[in-house]
């Protein structure tokens, strides 16, 4: 596979479908959470950090519909429903694991860098002089 640029992700490639499936930022931590086992939505919600239920909900379907899930709804009262990873979304965990790892590893350089960068565009927003633009009135010599 060449990877220049217009020919590793075409707009039909799957590399590309893959890369929007699993590109959002609660897909890969739904299927982090996932990687120990099935767990309820309630348990997803908890581990999750953030996530509203109603995202997780449509995050879950997300990820079912394109197999990576599995949805186990048990005959029991109360209903108890699970999700788990399917053996297609098993794949994701070594990747997920590696990625987990290099934000672990360099998560503190990407904030230091934004925070300097803030900085920086903060001081250089109170350092510019306003230039005073003449009204056509204040300068009549010019036209």
């Amino acid at each position: 596979m060449s990877l220049r640029p217009g020919v590793a992700f075409l707009a039909d490639c799957p590399a590309l479908l893959a890369m929007e499936i699993i590109a959002s930022k609660w897909s890969m931590v739904t299927l982090f959470a996932l990687t120990d086992g099935p767990l309820r939505h309630g348990e997803l919600v908890e581990l999750s950090g953030g996530i509203s239920r109603k995202v997780l909900t449509q995050t879950l379907r997300r990820l079912q519909a394109n197999g990576l899930i599995e949805r186990y709804a048990y005959a029991e009262a109360p209903p108890r429903v699970e999700y788990g990873l399917t053996d297609l979304g098993r794949t994701l965990e070594e990747p997920i694991r590696m990625l987990t790892a290099w934000a672990r590893e360099n998560g503190e350089a990407i904030v230091n860098f934004r925070e300097t960068a803030e900085a920086a565009r903060t001081i250089e927003a109170h350092q510019t002089n306003p230039v005073k633009i003449p009204r056509i009135d204040e300068n009549p010599s010019r036209f």
